[in-house]
């Protein structure tokens, strides 16, 4: 071999070397925290396609003249959704909403390297909207649980999941980037739902994303998508998602386990109206925020509590109350035998009393 081949050769051997480097930092710049926390995740989100039976009378059965003569004619009809879920276990645990699969005669879960399972609702909590769901596998890939607590606004969040059913298409979730736009939103109640202290992001979320992860930079799981603002006239994102902050649903899901249910079997024993505009000018008030008590029941907890009649209840703990709506929805966050404090405004001065939730 001559000395011009030889060089010819190392030459081609350098160009190679060179064109190898520059890929691999190509590639290594394109990585970031982002593609990092997704590649990890990923194979811990699953989608659910469900079928529920719902119940339906036919028009006969509506009118109660035609229902003597063709009698009370109940149907049952199938119907098919779909949603997403985060797999927490090894075991086969794993995390969705009830309004996902909490009804579910059938729930087919399908992972990441396409096998499917028949999914087993093990419990689930309709008025939190958080579904545990079970399917019989070892070794899965799972999501760590995070702290909904130390979450900041402003840090970079992704949401995966299965919107419009496009999992099925490659057995692969759909990534969305966002920041933590709000947080303790309080929602009021859908279906007898209560949506307290919620998760805002401007990470997008769809249809089908419900019950998907919302995960950190860290890859934790730091809430789960369930609810979207749509725009009037839209069904689709426009920037304002909602999730259920991870330290709610691992208290409901050790409830769950322990339990079997969530204990909200309390009572108050009073009634109450929301400050509107009309009566915040008769009360002299800086706000149409709030509920004036109007009736108190005997022997009853917030009779105990000190409470009285035209009491404004303004929060109760770190709850602010605006509203019937948000005061329903904040007593669902409480189990029996708490005591609660009820921050109210009588006769121009603020009062914080105790109140027991006593079994009803």
């Amino acid at each position: 071999m001559n000395k011009k081949t030889l060089f010819l050769i190392v030459v081609l051997i350098s160009i190679n070397i060179i064109a190898q480097n520059k890929n691999e930092l190509i590639n290594n710049s394109r990585k970031s925290i982002i593609t990092d926390v997704v590649k990890n995740v990923s194979p811990a989100v699953v989608g659910i396609n469900v079928t529920e039976i719902r119940q339906y009378r036919d028009i006969w059965s509506l009118d109660p003249f035609w229902r003597q003569w063709f009698g009370d004619r109940v149907y049952n009809q199938k119907i098919k959704s779909l949603g997403s879920g985060a797999i927490i276990s090894p075991d086969g645990y794993i995390l969705t909403n009830d309004h996902v699969a909490g009804s579910a005669v059938e729930a087919t879960v399908t992972l990441t390297d396409g096998r499917q399972f028949t999914a087993k609702t093990i419990l689930s909590d309709p008025i939190s909207d958080i579904c545990l769901l079970k399917i019989d596998a070892k070794n899965l890939p799972y999501i760590k649980l995070g702290d909904s607590d130390n979450i900041m606004i402003g840090e970079w969040v992704v949401a995966l999941g299965n919107p419009f059913g496009l999992f099925d298409v490659n057995d692969k979730p759909t990534v969305t980037v966002g920041v933590i736009s709000a947080t303790n939103m309080n929602l009021g109640s859908s279906n007898n739902r209560y949506y307290m202290n919620m998760i805002q992001t401007d990470a997008a979320i769809n249809s089908g994303n419900s019950g998907g992860p919302l995960v950190n930079a860290d890859g934790e799981l730091i809430g789960m998508n369930t609810l979207i603002f749509t725009a009037q006239g839209s069904s689709g994102n426009v920037g304002v998602g909602f999730a259920i902050p991870v330290n709610k649903i691992k208290r409901i899901v050790d409830e769950l386990k322990s339990n079997g249910k969530v204990d909200r079997d309390f009572w108050i024993g009073l009634k109450v109206l929301t400050v509107d505009e009309s009566l915040a000018k008769t009360y002299n008030l800086k706000s149409s925020r709030g509920c004036i008590i109007t009736e108190i029941s005997k022997n009853s907890p917030s009779l105990k509590a000190g409470l009285q009649v035209e009491d404004i209840i303004l929060s109760i703990n770190e709850y602010k109350i605006n509203n019937e709506n948000t005061l329903i929805g904040v007593l669902q966050e409480f189990r029996v035998d708490e005591i609660i404090n009820v921050k109210v405004l009588r006769d121009d001065k603020e009062l914080t009393l105790k109140l027991k939730l006593e079994k009803r």
